[in-house]
């Protein structure tokens, strides 16, 4: 069953983390090599930052399955895909300056999980309608699936690239 959030994506990221991650106390901010920016996904071994095109609240939809959920990428604009250690069986979900405490968690068998991010409505929210700003329809909106799964490689599965300015 899918659980929606709604996280402040403050700088143009969200976390995906194992509860006993030292990411909980200390953050993930050295995963932001030049190639994760391009990606959208920074990727440690107990936590994920993922990107957002905007600094804003984002949608979230998170829902855990027993394995591997079909492809649908063609219903979005950008989708990723990493591996995570969830050494505690809890994963927690949370904006990067969300208090850790308070972030939503969800239980899964402990060990490797895959975290698939699906993201839309990207150009609609980085580059918004003046005349309508902050309505529903210009809010990025990011689907995270998590699965039992062994460890594997990142994957850009579909890229988005914002329009020249």
């Amino acid at each position: 069953m899918a659980t929606n959030l709604e996280l402040f994506a403050d700088y143009f990221q969200i976390h995906v983390l194992d509860d006993d991650s030292e990411a909980t106390e200390t953050g993930i901010g050295d995963v932001w090599t030049e190639q994760a920016v391009r990606d959208g996904l920074g990727v440690a071994e107990h936590a994920l930052a993922i990107g957002t095109a905007v600094n804003v609240t984002v949608d979230v939809t998170f829902d855990l399955f027993p394995g591997q959920p079909d492809d649908d990428s063609a219903e979005f604009d950008h989708v990723v895909e990493a591996s995570l250690n969830l050494a505690s069986g809890r994963l927690v979900v949370l904006g990067c300056t969300d208090y850790v405490p308070d972030a939503a968690r969800f239980d899964m068998p402990a060990g490797w999980i895959r975290v698939r991010a699906s993201r839309r409505n990207l150009e609609a929210a980085a580059f918004p309608d003046l005349d309508c700003e902050d309505e529903p329809e210009d809010m990025e909106e990011i689907r995270i699936q998590a699965w039992p799964a062994p460890q594997s490689p990142p994957n850009i599965i579909k890229r988005w690239a914002p329009p020249d300015a």
